[in-house]
């Protein structure tokens, strides 16, 4: 994995204004993919974030990319630790959400675990409505965007707007020779 996938596909993160990205890359050798993110934490860890494989596939993995401090703030809000523990979670701290994230996701008899968007800076009334219209998911949607949005549209389309030009102005800094290391502020 690239550190130009990084800045692709978790700008927000990296500038510290989102609390994690979650995409797929490619992945034909998982020892080489193991390497990529040893080599990409031990120079993020210091700047406050770290880099996951959350499930394998054949040829794919699936990455988070996430600041662990702000993951502690947004899931120890009241109505994010309802929808965790409606959603059967035990976890007590940010850690251990993410183990248990892991091992949903890769439970292969278990549904996609919608509470995801808690761990992305998805605002927990848009993530309670997502899993609420599960059966469909344009009841109730009133916005289509980084994510479903069923609360406050205002509010999403300028974190949307700001996600889309921090991505932009990261894609266009790292073109110009701005390395990983500069371009992630700590946070």
């Amino acid at each position: 994995m690239s550190d130009e996938m990084l800045v692709k596909n978790g700008s927000p993160t990296l500038a510290g204004i989102k609390t994690g990205n979650l995409f797929s890359c490619p992945c034909t050798d998982r020892v080489q993919t193991m390497a990529d993110l040893r080599r990409l934490n031990k120079a993020l860890v210091p700047k406050g974030l770290r880099v996951l494989p959350l499930r394998y596939s054949a040829d794919r993995v699936l990455i988070y990319l996430y600041r662990p401090n702000r993951l502690a703030k947004d899931l120890s809000r009241k109505e994010a630790l309802d929808l965790l523990r409606r959603a059967g979670y035990r976890a007590r701290n940010e850690s251990q959400c993410v183990v248990e994230l892991i091992q949903r996701l890769n439970d292969i008899g278990s549904e996609f675990p919608h509470e995801i968007g808690l761990f992305l800076s998805y605002p927990p009334e848009d993530v309670r409505g997502f899993i609420a219209h599960s059966s469909n998911r344009s009841v109730g949607c009133k916005l289509v965007g980084t994510w479903r949005v069923y609360g406050d549209t205002e509010q999403a389309k300028k974190t949307f707007d700001q996600y889309r030009k921090c991505t932009e102005s990261y894609c266009r800094q790292w073109s110009d020779g701005i390395p990983l290391t500069r371009l992630a502020v700590t946070a």
